[in-house]
C-alpha cells in the first residue's frame, strides 16, 4: 500500500507537469495494488479510481473515465452514505466529465446534488459551495442559459470574497470563481471597462 501511495504521488507530479501519458500507467499500477491489498470496495480504491479517471479525462478517454468515476462514486456512497462531502467531490468530478461529453442534463443534476450536500455539510457560505455554484454556472453557459448562470456566478464570487475576508487569505476557488463570473458577464455584454471596475 505504501508503494501505491508513492505511485499516486509521482503520477500526480507528472500530471501537474503535463505528462499525462507517463502518469497513466503509474495510476493504473497504484489502483491494482490498492484493489489487491484492500479489496475492490475500499475508499482508498475510490481515490485511486478518481486519480486514474482524471488523467484519462485529460487524455480524452472519456468513456473509460466515466466508468471509473461512477465506480468511485458507488464505493464512496456505500462507505460514507449518500450525503457525505466525499460523495459531493465524486459527483462534481463525474459532472465535469459529463459536461465534456455534452450530457448537460445529467451533469446539471449531479452539480445540484453536490451543492446540496456541501451546503448541508458546511453551510451556504463555504468555499466548496462557491466552487459548486461556479461549476453549475459554467454548465448553464454551455447550455445557453447565461441569464440563469450570472446570479449563481455572482453568488459564488461573493462567497469566495467573504471567505478571503474571514480567513485573511484567498479561498482555493477564488481565481476560478472570479474568472467564471467575469466570463459570464462578458457573454452578457459587459465591456472590458465595466469588468475592470468590478
Amino acid at each position: 500500500p505504501k508503494i501505491a501511495i508513492a505511485l499516486n504521488n509521482l503520477a500526480a507530479l507528472l500530471r501537474a507537469m503535463g505528462r499525462m501519458a507517463d502518469a497513466e500507467p503509474l495510476y493504473r499500477r497504484a489502483l491494482a495494488i490498492d484493489e489487491k491489498n484492500l479489496g475492490p470496495a475500499h475508499p482508498s480504491v475510490a481515490i485511486s479510481l478518481n486519480n486514474l479517471a482524471a488523467v484519462l479525462h485529460d487524455l480524452g478517454h472519456l468513456r473509460e473515465a466515466t466508468t471509473l468515476f461512477q465506480r468511485s462514486l458507488e464505493i464512496n456512497e456505500a462507505a460514507f452514505g449518500p450525503a457525505h462531502p466525499t460523495v459531493a467531490t465524486d459527483l462534481n468530478n463525474l459532472a465535469v466529465l459529463l459536461r465534456s461529453l455534452r450530457e448537460f442534463d445529467q451533469a446539471e443534476a449531479l452539480y445540484r446534488r453536490s451543492m446540496a450536500i456541501n451546503e448541508s455539510a458546511f453551510g451556504p457560505e463555504h468555499p466548496d459551495v462557491a466552487t459548486d455554484l461556479a461549476n453549475l454556472a459554467m454548465l448553464l453557459c454551455s447550455m445557453d442559459r447565461q441569464s440563469e448562470a450570472a446570479p449563481l456566478a455572482h453568488l459564488a464570487f461573493i462567497i469566495a470574497l467573504a471567505s478571503a475576508r474571514r480567513t485573511g487569505r484567498p479561498a482555493p476557488c477564488t481565481r476560478v470563481v472570479g474568472e467564471t463570473y467575469r466570463g459570464i458577464l462578458k457573454e452578457l455584454g459587459w465591456s472590458d471597462d465595466e469588468l475592470e471596475g468590478m
